[in-house]
């Protein structure tokens, strides 16, 4: 029997130009498809300094994404077509959160999460092609990526000051009434269950007398 031929595909060893192209291509794509969610993320949540926090991330991407065809333009590249995975997880990730989660701190604390987790990618992948620009003498491209990390660095802090200040107080202040409810229910379900046994008690006493 004659061996089967291998179709794997050859492996290449793309420039470091290359590799700044393809890492604004994703960069792109993450941004684009964010600027399409925030805006129903945004409607889901309670905070409204949540709410100005996302509004401000949507204009701040939108800036991203000029910079990006910008740099791309001067390399004589165009944005693709092809879709960032990773991106598409993180944001799908945070968009099911909406549909599972009632609105309240619950959902704006998991999004506040969410939200990070797709930040934490973006500011790795400007960080990486804020490196191959400044290697391959980009300096326009150096120099927006140099932009989104340190607006991207802010966002987050402001996130987690949100989250410690305010989204999770509340959170833990809600489930605390919770459980006063839970407990006042409980009592009063108790009393109610003493008042009828004694009722029957008292009316089994004048009937044996």
């Amino acid at each position: 029997m004659a061996a089967k031929k291998s179709r794997r595909r050859s492996k290449e060893s793309p420039t470091a130009n290359e590799l700044l192209v393809l890492e604004l291509q994703e960069i792109h794509s993450a941004e684009t498809q964010l600027a399409r969610a925030l805006p129903r993320l945004n409607k889901a949540v309670e905070s409204e300094t949540l709410r100005e926090l996302l509004e401000q991330r949507l204009s701040e991407g939108e800036q991203v994404i000029a910079d990006v065809e910008s740099a791309l333009e001067e390399l004589e590249e165009s944005p693709g077509r092809k879709k960032n995975a990773a991106a598409e997880g993180l944001i799908n990730d945070a968009r099911e959160h909406t549909q599972e989660i009632e609105a309240g701190p619950a959902l704006d604390a998991t999004l506040i999460a969410a939200v990070q987790k797709t930040e934490h990618y973006c500011i790795a992948a400007w960080g990486t092609a804020r490196s191959l620009a400044g290697a391959t003498e980009q300096s326009s491209a150096a120099k927006a990526m140099e932009r989104a990390l340190e607006e991207g660095r802010k966002f987050d802090e402001q996130l987690t000051q949100l989250a410690e200040g305010e989204i999770t107080p509340a959170l833990l202040e809600g489930a605390e009434e919770e459980d006063a409810d839970s407990e006042g229910e409980e009592e009063e379900s108790g009393n109610g269950r003493g008042r009828s046994g004694s009722g029957r008690g008292a009316k089994e006493r004048r009937q044996s007398a």
